[in-house]
């Protein structure tokens, strides 16, 4: 592994530095995490297909004086390179990855917080190892997404159709209508990656089917959402909390999608307020 200050994206705010961390899967694929917070309670934020993990700073910023937290970056994501063989970018693998940063760290048990496919790779991760998690935060995902084949296959021939992941991202972009600055972020996140690697990628973000395992999840749980969410309605969220016995469901108000980076001030607030209900209160 290693760890480098000054990496891409690293930033300084109230103190708070955010370094890049590469590390290695099992499967010898590469992987990473944008890193902060030295102490308190481990948060582990996984990004959805679409974005980076440079998706998560805001919260690496809000959360990093309290809590050591990791944004991880899942393979096939354009950073770090290589580009893994598309045979190796499964769920199964995206899993590997969050593993393997937490072990880098340290983070003998943590709370996930995923957004999209970040929510699919902490089933994932309860379903292999339920006894490293702590509590779930689960952001704009999905249990089973309806017409999963056909809504993979769209994405995979509009990918095809584009020739270029740039391309696809602006025209994906436009349909989400995002805020000026939302777009721009999302194109320049989604533009950065193999066209092969977001196929493989598309293929394993909706494609599984979590349902039988929601209800063997015993830790805390909160399930929330944009309230304008298109890509993963609100009614995917209810579907999730009903089946999880104790989860806590809210909506994030003027969000869509990416509720965290849409509405950063109220998602920040409904996550603090879970992690300190779950008993995971910031360090002072």
């Amino acid at each position: 592994m290693r760890f480098g200050a000054g990496s891409p994206g690293a930033s300084n705010q109230e103190r708070i530095v955010i370094e890049y961390l590469n590390v290695s899967a099992p499967d010898g694929v590469a992987a990473g995490a944008r890193v902060c917070g030295r102490r308190g309670g481990a948060l582990l934020f996984v990004h959805g297909v679409g974005s980076t993990a440079a998706i998560w700073d805001p919260q690496l910023r809000a959360f990093g004086q309290g809590y050591r937290c990791a944004a991880v970056e899942l393979r096939g994501n354009g950073v770090p390179k290589p580009e893994p063989d598309p045979a190796r970018i499964s769920r199964a693998g995206y899993a590997q990855d969050a593993l393997a940063v937490a072990d880098a760290l340290g983070f003998e048990r943590f709370t996930v917080v995923g957004c999209s496919l970040g929510g699919v790779v902490a089933f994932e991760l309860w379903r292999s190892v339920p006894e490293r998690i702590a509590s779930m935060a689960i952001v704009g995902s999905f249990a089973r997404y309806p017409n999963a084949r056909e809504t993979a296959d769209g994405i995979e021939a509009a990918v095809r159709a584009a020739g270029s992941m740039p391309a696809f991202a602006r025209a994906r972009a436009a349909k989400l209508g995002l805020a000026p600055e939302r777009t721009a972020e999302t194109i320049e996140q989604m533009g950065r990656k193999d066209v092969n690697s977001y196929l493989a990628a598309t293929e394993a973000t909706w494609t599984g089917d979590y349902r039988e395992i929601l209800p063997s999840i015993f830790v805390p749980v909160l399930v929330t959402c944009g309230e304008r969410d298109a890509v993963a309605p609100p009614e995917l969220s209810r579907e999730i909390a009903a089946a999880i016995p104790g989860s806590r469901l809210a909506f994030v108000p003027g969000a869509g999608h990416v509720a965290n980076a849409e509405n950063p001030k109220a998602f920040d607030a409904l996550l603090r307020e879970f992690l300190e209900s779950a008993g995971a209160p910031p360090t002072p």
